[in-house]
């Protein structure tokens, strides 16, 4: 994964376009892509730095608080995935049903075929 540019930098290519060069001289005169150049500058007026937003990371889980409400939930008969996400809307949750899927994995659900959808077999298979 590439990393950013020096935060340094960012903020010298930023003065220089305060200064009153363009972009297209300010990103000769640094060795960078013209935009850049725009857009360090533009973060630098709108937040007050041209500082590079954090990379990577492990994000929280947004559905650890209803984790007992999902598992409640699941163990209705009929109940999928997909309800869970309309139901979790309903309480003003927004939720893809990816998310949900990956809080009943973690408690250690899985996705396994079973029986009971009588598949069809193929053709060679003889009864």
């Amino acid at each position: 994964m590439a990393r950013p540019y020096s935060n340094d930098l960012r903020e010298r290519v930023a003065a220089s376009v305060e200064l009153g060069r363009t972009c297209r001289e300010t990103a000769e005169l640094f060795g960078v892509s013209v935009s850049s150049v725009v857009k360090w500058s533009q973060r630098q007026r709108s937040t007050g730095t041209a500082a590079a937003l954090p990379m990577g990371g492990n994000r929280g889980r947004s559905l650890e608080a209803h984790r007992d409400w999902l598992l409640e939930r699941i163990a209705a008969p009929g109940m999928t995935v997909r309800l869970l996400a309309v139901e979790l809307r309903d309480r003003g949750i927004v939720a893809s049903p990816v998310s949900i899927w990956r809080v009943l994995k973690e408690a250690g659900f899985s996705f396994k075929k079973n029986a009971v959808r009588k598949r069809a077999g193929s053709a060679r298979r003889h009864a």
